[in-house]
């Protein structure tokens, strides 16, 4: 499935059906061709902000030190699900909520959100390779939105493009910095073309492993939501 623009009333569409029962989310997914992750995504824009919420939105969405640490404590306390905390402070998603919380019980300082910030101006910025594979695995996970990866990492779109590209060709070594050129296939002696083929199989494991783990997220949100 690739990524695409939808419209408001496809969205709409889509959402009644969820809502309606009329499918079962893996079918509702598989016959719209999109992906689990989008249809939440839009189903808490709807509950939220109704019709308005399922626009293409633009902007980046401005949020205080304060805001964020009063939705993380609220999430915490376990008087609130992960959902009814984004509906209480109007936060733009789970997902976005999820990397607050990881970054307070990391005891790392949650900031505020730059002012009048778009989504296309942001710059690419130094990250660790730990920060590297991190953002490559969240990719991974939500069906490659690397808009919505790049978003919440505060990094640019073609950083986390580039990135997942070289994942994909070389796991996850190729994402330290100061690497050289790579040898061809054809360079390539029969025993280093056996290592490829195993870090291959590895790679691919691990890409499964991480889908594994966003979708046991996702379905611990909608026992939440039932």
């Amino acid at each position: 499935m690739s990524k695409r623009a939808y419209s408001v009333e496809f969205k709409y569409e889509i959402i009644m059906a969820y809502k309606n029962e009329d499918y079962a989310l893996s079918e509702l997914c598989s016959k719209y061709h999109i992906y689990k992750t989008t249809l939440y995504k839009w189903i808490e824009k709807f509950e939220k902000e109704g019709m308005r919420g399922l626009e293409a939105s633009k902007t980046w969405k401005k949020y205080s030190k304060e805001l964020k640490e009063s939705a993380v404590r609220d999430y915490i306390s376990g008087e609130f699900s992960l959902r009814e905390v984004v509906k209480k402070y109007n936060i733009s998603g789970v997902s976005v909520l999820e990397k607050w919380i990881k970054k307070y019980t990391s005891h790392r300082e949650l900031k505020d959100t730059g002012k009048g910030r778009t989504s296309s101006m942001t710059k690419g910025r130094k990250t660790t390779w730990k920060e590297r594979i991190e953002i490559v695995q969240e990719a991974l996970g939500n069906g490659k939105d690397y808009q919505q990866t790049a978003d919440s990492h505060q990094v640019s779109y073609q950083q986390v493009y580039q990135w997942v590209r070289k994942y994909e060709v070389g796991g996850w070594d190729a994402l330290k910095d100061g690497r050289g050129r790579s040898k061809s296939e054809e360079e390539l002696t029969p025993e280093e073309k056996m290592k490829l083929e195993m870090r291959r199989m590895e790679k691919e494991n691990e890409r499964l492993r991480a889908e594994n783990a966003f979708l046991k997220k996702l379905e611990e949100i909608e026992r939440r939501r039932k």
